[in-house]
């Protein structure tokens, strides 16, 4: 069993910034790639950063210059920076990480996609 667990959300004003972590934990063998999304009331969950267990990071076009995703593989976190925030990033925000699992006897043969609950993010103008 994987649980990924998210903090740091909160309300903001526009112009600030929050820090948001995700740490995985459980029977983990490997972890690939990690990232962030967001879902806005009435929209579709969006993509906001991912980051490989290499360190290359990608980016929205909303968020490139204001954000920034890291990793500490060595905790099994991910975190995204976010600084200028703006009420459009107002959004429930989602951890995501693709983990290959190990039990007592085997490794996974692939990686799962698993999923954090959610942390509200609120920006006021």
């Amino acid at each position: 069993q994987v649980q990924l667990v998210e903090s740091g959300g909160g309300l903001v004003q526009a112009g600030g910034s929050l820090r948001l972590s995700c740490a995985a934990s459980g029977s983990i063998f490997s972890i690939n790639d990690m990232g962030w999304y967001r879902q806005a009331p009435g929209k579709q969950r969006e993509l906001v950063a991912t980051i490989t267990s290499g360190g290359t990071t990608n980016y929205a076009d909303s968020v490139k210059g204001r954000f920034t995703i890291s990793r500490d593989n060595a905790k099994n976190t991910v975190y995204l920076q976010m600084n200028s925030l703006k009420p459009e990033d107002t959004a429930i925000y989602y951890c995501n990480a693709k983990i290959r699992i190990t039990t007592a006897t085997k490794i996974r043969s692939h990686d799962d996609d698993y999923w954090g609950q959610g942390t509200q993010v609120t920006v006021s103008s």
